[in-house]
């Protein structure tokens, strides 16, 4: 990954900030986006002070095209060839059962999980397609192929982000663009806590009794795939932590 360009949606925290730090420590150079502003200038001062990487950073929602589209287009000639994008921004909001959801929480996910993907590729993947390579990673999840209880919406974000990586797949056969779908099931995170509104100790409580995974983990199998060669493109893996076994199904003690 030394000197190549990749650039990570949701970058402030999470699985996105893990993959900025594994990619930074692979000696890639990052474009890195969030909405939080200050949070993420803390990511990329700390993985400067770190591994002295060359990081390009912008604040932006990924629900805006418009912001996106302005962004993007003026990005500098050096960091105009993106070798790898990944797409990491994304939400759980709510756990309601269908007829009680609430539709601002629908929205959020519908508009950050399937819109902000298909808006940042939208900008990227020609790039890609004209320079004749680039890899795109989709951060799925395992509710895209298991539905849950009151899971519904999000499940159906997921789900979509399965479909839309294969119609990624089959639409950029034979220009040489890679694409690849990982679906992590548990991952300790913020990601509860957002579900619930901010409440992070209710948010804890989704990951106590077993280990989950850790950000790190999907940052790890992000890289693995990136870093596979040209002729080898891992199209979808599925990684949970050993205590869980499906979506629901988890192995806790006490």
């Amino acid at each position: 990954m030394k000197n190549k360009v990749v650039f990570i949606t949701g970058a402030s925290a999470g699985i996105g900030e893990a993959c900025a730090e594994v990619f930074a420590k692979a000696g890639a150079r990052l474009i890195l986006m969030a909405r939080r502003q200050e949070k993420l200038a803390d990511v990329c001062e700390r993985l400067f002070k770190q591994y002295g990487t060359e990081i390009y950073s912008i604040t932006c929602d990924v629900r805006n095209f418009d912001d996106l589209e302005k962004y993007i287009n003026a990005l500098p000639e050096k960091w105009s060839t993106i070798d790898v994008l990944i797409n990491n921004a994304g939400k759980a909001k709510g756990l309601s059962k269908i007829q009680d959801g609430e539709l601002r929480h629908w929205e959020e996910m519908i508009d950050t999980n399937i819109k902000g993907l298909l808006y940042v590729s939208k900008l990227i993947l020609p790039k890609m397609v004209q320079q004749g390579f680039g890899h795109v990673i989709n951060i799925g999840s395992i509710a895209g192929r298991e539905v849950y209880p009151s899971g519904n919406v999000y499940c159906g974000t997921k789900a979509a982000v399965a479909f839309i990586s294969k119609g990624m797949v089959i639409d950029l056969n034979g220009t040489g663009v890679r694409v690849t779908n990982i679906e992590p099931g548990l991952v300790e995170t913020e990601f509860a806590a957002v579900r619930f509104d901010g409440d992070f100790e209710k948010g804890r409580t989704v990951y106590q009794g077993y280990k989950p995974l850790e950000a790190r983990d999907v940052a790890e199998t992000a890289l693995f795939c990136a870093t596979r060669p040209q002729h080898v493109m891992i199209q979808d893996i599925l990684i949970t932590p050993t205590d869980q076994a499906t979506v629901t199904m988890v192995n806790k003690k006490g």
